[in-house]
């Protein structure tokens, strides 16, 4: 008998119960949700909940309604750990990977769960990466797109420097996920109009490619799969203008790789966060459908989500994608589910039937 088509979501999120979040989070105003539900918190920070599938019980609920058979659930961005002393960051960071871990474990057939290490601390993220992989069972590492230094500057994640977390990312044939945030915190723009989340996101996003690209990690760590949320949408737009700039002006990309070396590369893949067709058409023009997988970005209000005001629901630019010839039904069935499970376990075949198995029993 014929498998079914699986429907995996690539880029989910979860937020923790708030009886589940430790005392200290709320102390140190690190992080917390009020005990109404309708808020996540940070010192001096809050935004409200705004959809009930924040929360686990919820989360299976939804997934069951929208038919969606599996999710990778992300690290919270505002657990990345920058500018918090380094105990406080290490707990904090501690606390989001036992929770994800928990949940995977829990619930083996519906989350695959990233972990999240503080790249200024390289022998910590060393050390946690072996936990959570050889301890805790997990597979995917979360990366913020810009971390700070333990001097106070500010590094894209593909510093140089992060070199050993990438070389033991590749010795555990690791999924890598490269997601933004934070960027009011090192770019001197007032924080209006959304405009960090609606705009700059998406410039981190195509700076943290420019220099994956510029470095030949994709080649020197073979084993090592990176996905950049949302699409990398402005790093599709700006793929020409990088490579005039590297044929222009070669003197400043001494011993780089060129950025046409990358496009449509096996290890490289991107969500379909990009909230237009136009953009899509794009971003599969570039780098092929097969590195392309489905990403909802559930629950927030800029992820697909079932909303009459902005006129969507989950998987929807991949209805319209097949209205408007962008791809067909066989590209659209490899990007909810060959895609994703592609970017999770690469060659490891056992690893990608063990995890179909769990999800069809």
């Amino acid at each position: 008998m014929e498998k079914r088509k699986l429907r995996i979501n690539g880029h989910s999120h979860l937020l923790p119960y708030p009886e589940q979040i430790p005392q200290f989070m709320k102390d140190k105003g690190i992080f917390w949700v009020d005990k109404d539900r309708k808020f996540m918190l940070q010192k001096d920070w809050s935004r409200p909940v705004t959809d009930s599938s924040f929360f686990l019980d919820e989360k299976l609920e939804w997934m069951e309604h929208f038919k969606i058979d599996h999710a990778v659930v992300l690290n919270l961005s505002q657990l990345y750990g920058n500018g918090l002393r380094l105990e406080e960051m290490k707990q904090a960071l501690r606390f989001q990977n036992d929770f994800n871990a928990r949940v995977q474990h829990d619930n083996p057939g519906k989350f695959t769960c990233g972990f999240v290490v503080h790249p200024g601390f390289v022998r910590g993220a060393l050390w946690e990466i072996e936990r959570c992989v050889e301890v805790l069972g997990m597979r995917l590492l979360c990366l913020p797109t810009h971390y700070m230094d333990t001097i106070g500057t500010w590094r894209c994640i593909f510093d140089e420097e992060n070199e050993p977390i990438f070389e033991l990312a590749d010795k555990y044939n690791l999924a890598v996920e490269i997601h933004p945030y934070d960027g009011e915190k090192f770019i001197k723009l007032q924080n209006t109009s959304w405009r960090f989340h609606l705009i700059w996101m998406l410039a981190q996003c195509a700076d943290a490619y420019h220099f994956l690209t510029l470095n030949g990690y994709y080649d020197k760590y073979p084993n090592m799969r990176v996905c950049f949320a949302h699409g990398g949408q402005l790093a599709q737009m700006n793929l020409g203008r990088r490579i005039q700039g590297f044929d222009g002006r070669p003197d400043l990309f001494e011993g780089k790789s060129h950025p046409r070396k990358a496009v449509g590369h096996k290890n490289i893949f991107f969500d379909t966060l990009v909230h237009d067709t136009g953009s899509l058409d794009l971003l599969i023009k570039n780098q092929g459908s097969k590195q392309v997988l489905i990403g909802l970005d559930d629950p927030y209000p800029l992820g697909e989500m079932e909303s009459e005001i902005q006129s969507s629901y989950p998987g929807k630019i991949l209805d319209l994608a097949i209205e408007r010839n962008i791809i067909n039904e066989q590209e659209k069935d490899e990007i909810w589910e060959n895609n994703v499970l592609q970017w999770l376990f690469g060659d490891d075949k056992k690893g990608k039937k063990d995890l179909v198995s769990k999800i069809l029993q």
